[in-house]
């Protein structure tokens, strides 16, 4: 018999933060930022563990308290302006199986500060690899017919070609929004990645999920956005 597929959703939420000081724990609305994401990790019915990763025992407490695990507090050199999501995830994984003997088999990342994230994103992200066992992710993005640019040796050059044509006849592009669902095999995540080569994007259409909260003026905007009814979250 095939065992069923043991699904862990990790939150890096660490103490530190120099543009907005305790921000994972900052209120809205009257809850903590983190609350926000953790409840929607434990309202998908695929997921079998809410995980978070911190360094800030205060961040632990608000986490478990909100129906989170905290197995572990994160090392220090993984808690720095400099530290890699990337090797977060990839510690998470390796402390549960060394630590728990745990058997991992998807990893879905997710962070607190991007906010305004469906009830749909997650379970559809997990799903895609559990039909699909040739995909290594699945993730969600944002669609955009704008032009972008960047620099290059000095220079400024087009990301690409794509014309000045009606919007409805361009092909668009996708941002990448990982933070708000990101599943990836736990495989992948050991070898150091946060998403794999064989992908599938899950496309999000939702302005506001541009907000990603790392300063005053994010989260004023996400105030406002809830406190105006414009937005819900985990809807």
């Amino acid at each position: 018999m095939t065992a069923t597929p043991c699904v862990v959703a990790i939150i890096p939420a660490r103490g530190g933060s120099k543009g907005l000081p305790g921000k994972n724990l900052r209120p809205l609305l009257g809850k903590p930022l983190i609350a926000y994401t953790i409840e929607a990790a434990l309202q998908c019915p695929l997921v079998n563990r809410v995980i978070v990763s911190t360094d800030d025992p205060a961040i632990a407490e608000v986490a478990k308290r909100h129906g989170a695990e905290v197995p572990f507090l994160r090392p220090a050199e993984l808690a720095t302006d400099d530290a890699r999501t990337e090797g977060v995830l990839q510690h998470a994984v390796e402390w549960l199986e060394t630590h728990e003997g745990s058997r991992i088999d998807v990893v879905v990342f997710l962070q607190p500060t991007d906010l305004f994230r469906k009830r749909w994103m997650i379970e559809h992200a997990v799903r895609a690899l559990l039909d699909d066992p040739q995909l290594d992710s699945a993730f969600v993005t944002y669609h955009d017919h704008k032009n972008y640019w960047r620099k290059c040796d000095g220079r400024y050059l087009p990301l690409a070609h794509r014309g000045y044509q009606p919007r409805q006849q361009k092909e668009p592009v996708y941002r990448e929004d990982t933070g708000l669902a990101c599943a990836t095999r736990a495989a992948i995540i050991k070898q150091g990645r946060r998403i794999g080569h064989t992908v599938k994007l899950l496309i999000n259409h939702d302005q506001a999920s541009f907000v990603d909260i790392h300063d005053e003026f994010d989260l004023w905007m996400a105030e406002r956005i809830l406190a105006e009814g414009k937005r819900t979250i985990n809807d």
